[in-house]
């Protein structure tokens, strides 16, 4: 099988990783890719975001199947023009793709649906920001209700910061704090079905102990041993089919990768918010553990045939994904600081996320530069080979959180 994916990122390069250890796939093409996959993928230097550019792309290579990790090429509407030329593609269509694009139509789907989430309020003025953040008091949730590349929320018991952040974003979403423990799910969906994959936990601030501004994720960890066993059946059940059976209705089937972001509340579950395609850091953490060939999966899901794949398996043990980021990250990052990388190791390696070549030189090229990865019998061994790993690596310009892998 030939496979074109598309995106730059880690979670590119841990879905490269693992699609080229399937022995399935005998062409794995990237656009445009990382320095990280050029060793296990052709690179090819198109706009992902392009529908004409990825149609001539994936007949070029021939490509079987197109795998769309980023969302802008999503919301752009690569998916459709793929599959109106009769390419298999993995990735919801435009309009599918707005339940990450709108935060608010996300929260319309889900109440037409009957998905439990936090009571919320659309506000466009400064005036009904206010009245939100009074309506609901704090601890404060203002998220910009547009694509923010995982950095579009503030959580802040700080009205002031609240709304300032509303009146940077312009229209936003305003709701009720959500208690309890967040978990990631991500389910592979064929528009009928949905197939989830294993819970995971990620950190969201950029600092120790959960201080400092939200990112898009700071570190991630997969299994949780720590929650319910039916957790993930539940989700399918209470979450994803509903809102398969919604988009359904609505004339724009979801076929693709649905992110459930959850609050495990003193009031039940609820969905803090849903991406539509594969998310950093959780990715890294999850596919480190997939035993189940990814490739053939994923093509069934394209196909409206995830009936036909029966359950994942799993590696035993635990990953731990501890992000390397550059000096001033969530804020404006130092790029182009050097990266020396120690070899690959059985149980601890790095995925590159904002990296690029300088002549021969590894270098920063955003705010997130690696995702070093770990595993173990256990979180506790997972997060240690990550750790040492991590001290093995020169960059002198990177930062990491310390306490990845504790649960919080």
């Amino acid at each position: 099988m030939k496979i074109l994916l598309l995106g730059s990122g880690g979670r590119e390069h841990a879905l490269g990783r693992a699609l080229s250890l399937d022995p399935s796939v005998t062409e794995l093409h990237v656009a445009p890719g990382n320095p990280g996959l050029a060793p296990i993928a052709t690179l090819h230097s198109a706009d992902p975001a392009s529908p004409s550019a990825m149609v001539e792309l994936a007949r070029s290579v021939e490509a079987d199947l197109v795998v769309i990790g980023p969302e802008a090429p999503l919301v752009a509407g690569v998916a459709d023009a793929l599959r109106e030329a009769g390419i298999d593609t993995f990735g919801p269509g435009q309009e599918a793709a707005v339940l990450e694009g709108s935060k608010a139509f996300a929260k319309e789907v889900m109440a037409a649906a009957g998905v439990p989430t936090a009571a919320s309020r659309v506000c466009e003025t400064p005036e009904e920001a206010a009245a939100a953040l009074d309506e609901f008091g704090a601890t404060y949730v203002v998220k910009n209700d547009g694509l923010a590349a995982g950095k579009g929320v503030v959580v802040t018991d700080d009205r002031d910061a609240a709304l300032a952040h509303a009146a940077t974003c312009g229209r936003v979403v305003i709701e009720d704090f959500l208690d309890g423990p967040e978990v990631s799910l991500f389910v592979i969906c064929d528009g009928e079905r949905g197939l989830p994959l294993l819970p995971a936990q990620d950190y969201k601030r950029v600092g120790d102990n959960d201080e400092g501004p939200n990112t898009g994720g700071m570190g991630a960890y997969a299994p949780l041993t720590w929650a319910d066993p039916g957790l993930s059946d539940q989700v399918v059940r209470e979450v994803v089919d509903p809102t398969l059976a919604e988009m359904r209705r609505r004339g724009t089937p979801f076929t693709g990768l649905l992110y459930v972001g959850l609050a495990l509340t003193s009031k039940g579950l609820r969905v803090v918010e849903f991406n539509v395609r594969f998310g950093d850091p959780e990715t890294q953490a999850v596919l480190a553990l997939l035993k189940t060939p990814l490739a053939g999966v994923l093509r069934a899901a394209a196909r409206g045939e995830l009936d036909t794949v029966g359950e994942l398996e799993w590696r035993d043990g635990a990953a731990v994904v501890v992000v390397a980021a550059a000096e001033g990250y969530p804020g404006l990052p130092k790029l182009d600081g050097e990266i020396v990388l120690p070899d690959d190791e059985v149980d601890a390696y790095a995925l590159h996320a904002g990296t690029r070549l300088d002549g021969d030189n590894l270098v920063a090229a955003g705010g997130r530069v690696l995702g070093i990865v770990g595993r173990g019998s256990d979180v506790d061994e997972a997060r240690a080979n990550a750790y040492a790993f991590l001290e093995k690596v020169d960059f002198p310009d990177g930062f990491s959180r310390s306490d990845i892998g504790v649960p919080h």
